[in-house]
């Protein structure tokens, strides 16, 4: 860690806090830790308290495998708050699926971190419906958040829906109906990577050129640009989705903030969706 990484970072978080912005997502894995200790001491450094601001980070993950044992989710909530300097985060999300879970364990961590007054809320991220309920039939408390990827150029959330009977490939549904099932669940859907592709980031890059044509030409109809479009398109759905920007830019984060201020239409929804290459049957 060095001085210029906590000032770029305090730049981040008075970027966001001018954009309305208040919630920060973290993971024990980021930086081996480092991110979350730039984070803390960044805070500190800017103008906002700790109560400003609400903190969610995620566990699970190690080098190779994946760990929702009662011993490593204590440890880990310990590292991060160690990490963030904080007394407790308002959110922890079970990271990845363990195979191995013992959702047993997953209860009796939880219960302890609440009553501890370690987390406040929990969720879970990357995870299918059916892993969802084998958690809730033993744990007390709600999943508040389902953190799963999604973008205009990674759809397949919805793509299936789309193509319900018909023999599309699109109609293989990858991802056994979580986003209906997190909207009849109260769960918030927290998209990652959302301005993503396969061949990388999608904005402004020439291997996406008519996505990018169809965003801007719909961004600069409500007075924005083309990545404020792509992230008011997540936030056109009605599943009220809570973004995961994932970025380090100030002036970026201004500009995705922007996305909040517009409505697409139905028409342009769709519009854009067509233009990331998936037909409409």
């Amino acid at each position: 860690m060095n001085a210029l990484e906590v000032t770029e970072a305090t730049a981040v978080i008075e970027a966001a806090h001018e954009s309305g912005i208040n919630f920060y997502d973290h993971a024990d894995i980021y930086g081996k830790g480092e991110s979350e200790k730039i984070f803390s001491k960044a805070l500190k450094n800017s103008s906002l308290k700790r109560e400003d601001i609400l903190l969610q980070s995620k566990a699970g993950i190690r080098q190779g495998f994946y760990d929702f044992s009662k011993e490593h989710l204590t440890a880990a909530v310990d590292g991060i708050l160690e990490r963030l300097d904080t007394d407790y985060l308002d959110v922890l999300l079970l990271h990845r699926p363990d195979a191995l879970v013992e959702p047993e364990e997953v209860a009796e961590v939880f219960t302890a971190l609440k009553k501890a007054g370690k987390v406040k809320h929990f969720g879970v991220s990357n995870h299918s419906p059916y892993q969802i309920q084998l958690l809730e039939k033993y744990i007390e408390q709600d999943l508040v958040a389902n953190q799963l990827q999604f973008s205009v150029m990674h759809t397949g959330m919805v793509d299936a829906g789309i193509h319900v009977n018909t023999k599309h490939e699109q109609s293989v549904d990858h991802d056994r109906g979580i986003l209906d099932y997190c909207r009849l669940n109260n769960i918030t859907v927290q998209p990652w990577s959302p301005v993503q592709g396969e061949k990388g980031v999608f904005l402004n890059n020439p291997e996406y050129n008519e996505v990018n044509e169809v965003l801007t030409k719909i961004g600069e109809q409500h007075g924005v640009n083309n990545e404020a479009a792509a992230i008011a398109w997540l936030l056109r759905h009605p599943a009220k989705m809570q973004v995961i920007l994932g970025t380090m830019n100030p002036e970026r984060i201004k500009t995705y903030a922007s996305a909040s201020d517009i409505r697409l239409t139905r028409e342009e929804w769709y519009e854009i969706y067509r233009a990331a290459g998936n037909l409409v049957p």
